[in-house]
């Protein structure tokens, strides 16, 4: 896909007519194991995150895209405790200067006033889609990823009550929506991408999903969150 010379500390989503969707797949890891449904459910979530195996995340960082000071921010990866688990996501306005547009769990910045690393998960979580955190139990944290804008995200796994309701802040958030566990931590449905750019080459994932008639492109930082989820539990 042929794109115009620009800096190499640019990010992605800033390239011109950049689309992720249109990168050539270079892999998929139809060879790995899917986690079983049975790990997935919330007794053996607790447990995992209780007694946890040796294992190390896959991806750690991005390239740095800028010179400013590293920030801390949290995410929920809340996983929504239905017969067949499934994770909460959001799609950012278009409007946001950070990953706009883009599919992303709920979360931000680390306020002052922020106790820990899940006080910020919750606090954004409620302040982005109304999530209620009294219908939220957090059962541990992933390893931080950065992001190449420069922010230290600690992913904050929890389990969320079915019968809760969402209250979308649409100054933040575009849609919210629920991808199933199991299609996620199926290594079958992630896609490895890659592009040179400015001498550089760049990799990530991605895991498509199809939402009744809508295609939710998961990928980037969110993708690779995911991806570490699952070589936990695969571990």
């Amino acid at each position: 896909m042929p794109i115009d010379p620009v800096p190499a500390y640019v990010p992605l989503s800033k390239l011109p007519n950049f689309d992720p969707r249109t990168v050539p797949v270079v892999g998929i890891d139809t060879h790995l194991p899917a986690v079983s449904p049975e790990a997935l459910r919330p007794d053996s979530l607790r447990e995992r995150f209780a007694s946890p195996p040796h294992w190390e995340p896959e991806v750690w960082a991005e390239p740095k895209f800028t010179d400013r000071e590293p920030a801390r921010a949290s995410v929920l990866v809340a996983v929504v405790m239905r017969e067949r688990p499934t994770v909460i996501l959001t799609e950012r306005t278009t409007h946001l200067s950070t990953h706009s547009g883009q599919v992303a769990f709920p979360g931000g910045k680390q306020d002052e006033t922020d106790t820990d690393t899940a006080h910020t998960a919750l606090r954004e979580a409620q302040e982005e889609i109304g999530l209620a955190p009294e219908l939220v139990e957090v059962v541990g944290q992933m390893p931080t990823y950065t992001t190449g804008t420069r922010f230290i995200i600690t992913p904050v796994v929890a389990l969320v009550q079915p019968d809760h309701r969402l209250n979308i802040n649409a100054f933040e958030v575009a849609d919210a929506f629920e991808v199933p566990l199991e299609f996620l931590m199926n290594p079958a449905h992630h896609r490895r991408h890659a592009i040179e750019w400015a001498g550089a080459r760049r990799e990530w994932f991605s895991m498509p999903f199809m939402d009744g008639t809508t295609e939710r492109f998961i990928w980037g930082a969110t993708a690779a969150m995911l991806r570490n989820f699952y070589r936990f539990l695969a571990a």
